[in-house]
């Protein structure tokens, strides 16, 4: 059921011009409006509503080369430059298959869109910014100074719904999805388990099953899941970063996979965050978040792949990180060495 907007357009605009240092999502969070809500209340400001739908907005965001693509949960921001192409379509899922920018799209989520044009000190900045029904962010598009900014009104004009109204309604947050384990099928589980050919058989097992990622991994134990101190993610960062090896980030929420694959080079750390800081590729995660982290082993046809896997307070996953895999190199022997000397965490007998 849609909840009542409690606060107008015109107060929104009010206490962001009063707040603006703040970012958007601690602004939107410490005030108890839906991010989209604030982008929604300046609709004929710079804001102009727009087709959500990834079969509408992947070949017009083509048009703009060079971009940033933004993907982020509650723990983690995940930043890619690159440019948009090879879309897959599909009514459940579709996809983003670049060297630089991979996506996994799920456009059920894709609710509401908006293009927008801010005034800053450095010239305006314009984005495509996508977000569920209760407004939260699922993807973002920003505009860089190589990107084709003579195509972006025709973009815009293209997408625009003609919808002007800044007011926008959205839905009660869902909770997320506690961990789900069958106790008595986890023999069941373990047999299955080891003879997958393919990672993307797991999510099609544990439900069969009438389990989740979480409560699979809390369970089915040793060889396949290990648990790790929550202090493993910033290791296998600290530890890859600078050494060439090449790995897989994937980063997400329920509308949207972000991936990076390749070497990171540089981290910073800032106060709870854990940042990646190379030029084309920006990481930002909260490890004060973590509270569990486990090692994971899935059998393919190529060998096992093999992941760290970080989950916040609700169950929710942050990211996972992998070996990166291509047609030249089947495995990545240092990932998998890398994890196996991350700090385990000694479990009791599983069930």
């Amino acid at each position: 059921m849609a909840q009542d907007i409690l606060t107008s357009p015109e107060e929104i605009r009010a206490l962001r011009a009063e707040k603006n240092t703040l970012r958007a999502r601690d602004f939107c969070d410490s005030h108890d409006i839906a991010e989209a809500q604030l982008v929604a209340a300046y609709t004929g400001q710079g804001v102009t509503r727009i087709s959500a739908h990834p079969d509408a907005l992947m070949p017009q965001i083509e048009r703009l080369g060079e971009v940033m693509a933004l993907t982020r949960n509650a723990s983690c921001v995940h930043e890619r430059v690159g440019t948009y192409g090879n879309y897959k379509s599909g009514p459940h899922a579709a996809m983003i298959l670049q060297p630089e920018i991979d996506l996994r799209i799920f456009p059920s989520y894709w609710v509401t869109a908006f293009a927008v044009e801010n005034e800053s000190e450095s010239g305006v900045k314009r984005s495509i910014q996508v977000f569920d029904a209760a407004g939260d962010a699922i993807h973002k598009i920003h505009l860089r100074d190589t990107s084709e900014h003579d195509v972006w009104e025709d973009v815009v004009a293209t997408l625009a719904t003609g919808e002007t109204s800044d007011r926008l309604e959205v839905e009660a947050r869902k909770a997320p999805e506690a961990p789900k384990a069958n106790l008595e099928k986890m023999d069941i589980l373990r047999s299955e388990w080891a003879k997958m050919t393919d990672t993307h058989q797991f999510m099609r097992l544990t439900s069969k099953l009438r389990m989740n990622r979480l409560g699979a991994y809390r369970h089915v134990g040793a060889p396949f899941v290990n648990r790790l101190e929550t202090t493993a993610v910033n290791d296998a960062l600290q530890a890859v970063a600078g050494t060439g090896t090449e790995i897989m980030v994937f980063v997400g929420n329920k509308g949207c996979i972000q991936i990076h694959g390749g070497p990171i080079e540089t981290l910073r750390a800032m106060g709870p965050w854990q940042n990646v800081m190379d030029p084309r590729f920006n990481l930002h995660l909260r490890l004060d978040h973590i509270t569990e982290v486990y090692a994971v082993t899935k059998p393919t046809q190529r060998g096992d792949a093999v992941s760290v896997e970080a989950f916040d307070a609700d169950g929710s996953i942050i990211l996972q990180i992998f070996g990166r895999r291509t047609e030249a190199l089947d495995s990545r022997p240092a990932w998998d060495a890398i994890v196996a000397d991350l700090p385990r965490i000694q479990q009791e007998e599983n069930a």
